[in-house]
């Protein structure tokens, strides 16, 4: 694993999983992801990872119209890096999912690494009341849900998105999903250095047990060597904790609202930028310096802010 001698922060805004009744704070209109974006930025993310939403219900889309409205407010005012999703939403086909990227030719796009169980179900647990029609059903749907990644699907978001210079998000959600990017790599359509994502705690996926976290990383090292730069994210109350515990094994950490709605335990995050402010404490505390958004696109050799296309 590359050890960049900065720790890259990235802030996934909003998501496709938490709905707009579990947070009030969770962005949803293009003006709301724009300025979470950028404050996030302000408190120290090196990289943005964008979703839509359907501005009157919340609703995750992809419809590119929706990213043209708030991409350029971020490229005005920010350096950040931005990350277009290709995952979008587990109820999403892929050509819907990969329309941004394709469109917008981010510096980076988030592809996932293999078709699995992605179960949202057990959120009904803590939220009863919602407020858009879609809400439940949506979450109860997702325990007889396959989120589709094929191996045909990875092919073409690969050589599509990768024509245009976009470096990918590898998001791996499970052992044997390093083993699919390791054979991307051997059919030459991944090319170093990469970014894995490591990602904890969706049901359905690898746990968040330390020794869950060192398996990934001791897997990766082993298959990709020092063509690779690790980042973790994990999901609910788990994220402070195993993105620490990363950083202090050499990696990245992501953090926001996509991936945890919390704060503490029982209180609400208020906002992507006091998860960022929280994660930057940490590392700083740790000796840690953060990484800017040049420092990023030099570890991940990036084309840069003016080749995209927003």
């Amino acid at each position: 694993m590359k050890k960049s001698r900065k720790v890259i922060i990235t802030c996934a805004i909003t998501g496709s999983v938490h709905t707009p009744s579990m947070s009030p704070h969770l962005p949803v209109t293009p003006d709301q992801i724009a300025q979470s974006a950028l404050d996030a930025a302000e408190a120290g993310a090196a990289i943005v990872h964008l979703h839509a939403r359907q501005p009157d219900t919340g609703q995750p889309t992809q419809d590119p119209a929706l990213y043209a409205r708030f991409l350029p407010r971020i490229k005005e005012t920010s350096d950040v890096v931005v990350n277009i999703t290709t995952g979008g939403s587990p109820v999403l086909p892929i050509a819907e999912r990969m329309a941004p990227a394709l469109q917008f030719k981010p510096e980076v796009a988030s592809l996932n690494m293999g078709s699995m169980n992605f179960g949202m179900y057990e959120l009904l647990e803590r939220f009863q009341e919602f407020k858009h029609a879609w809400e439940r059903p949506y979450l109860e749907g997702s325990n007889d849900l396959i989120f589709r990644n094929t191996f045909k699907d990875i092919e073409h978001i690969l050589a599509s998105c990768g024509g245009n210079g976009t470096r990918f998000e590898i998001e791996c959600y499970d052992i044997g999903h390093l083993y699919t990017a390791a054979h991307f790599v051997d059919r030459k359509l991944l090319k170093p250095p990469f970014l894995i994502q490591s990602v904890f705690g969706i049901r359905g996926g690898i746990g968040t047990h330390p020794e869950d976290v060192m398996m990934m990383k001791r897997t990766a090292d082993r298959l990709f060597g020092d063509d690779y730069i690790w980042s973790v994210l994990a999901a609910g109350r788990k994220q402070t904790p195993l993105a620490t515990m990363a950083a202090t094994m050499g990696g990245n950490v992501r953090v926001g609202l996509e991936d945890s709605l919390w704060d503490g335990p029982g209180e609400l995050a208020l906002s992507n930028a006091d998860q960022v402010r929280r994660i930057r404490r940490i590392l700083e505390d740790l000796s840690l310096q953060v990484a800017t958004p040049d420092d990023a696109r030099e570890t991940l050799q990036l084309k840069g802010r003016g080749n995209v296309a927003f």
